[in-house]
């Protein structure tokens, strides 16, 4: 098994970057269209009819504003995807792990470059470009 962990920092509140982490229609600007809803159990998908992509998930925990957790199944890829968050003046600390990646392989790998990318649209959203 292998875990993807990233960090980010942003100068947005942390209430700002929750918003953006659980807003079905935030999440669509910055990693695809969806129909999440931070509720523990709701079903939900991902998907971008560019690339044909559609990613199953169901939320497995929600303690808003600093812990966010939901299964990643699309593809190759069966993972769980939990965001953590912390403020600290004016800085709010992000950490991502995709967790229970079979091996460091192509889709580990592009999950890696796929988060930074999309990271950057994030960072467009919450206006830090």
């Amino acid at each position: 098994m292998a875990d993807l962990s990233l960090d980010f920092q942003f100068k947005s509140s942390i209430h700002k970057v929750w918003d953006a982490l659980t807003n079905s229609d935030t999440l669509s600007k910055w990693i695809m269209e969806n129909n999440f809803k931070p509720i523990v159990g709701h079903k939900c998908q991902f998907w971008n009819e560019h690339i044909n992509l559609i990613v199953n998930s169901e939320v497995l925990a929600v303690d808003k504003p600093n812990k966010l957790s939901y299964t990643w199944v699309g593809g190759p890829i069966n993972t769980v995807v939990t965001w953590t968050l912390r403020q600290e003046d004016e800085t709010t600390y992000l950490h991502l792990e995709q967790s229970e990646f079979k091996k460091v392989d192509y889709a580990f790998t592009g999950a890696k470059n796929g988060w930074a990318y999309m990271i950057e649209g994030l960072k467009e959203v919450l206006g830090e470009v």
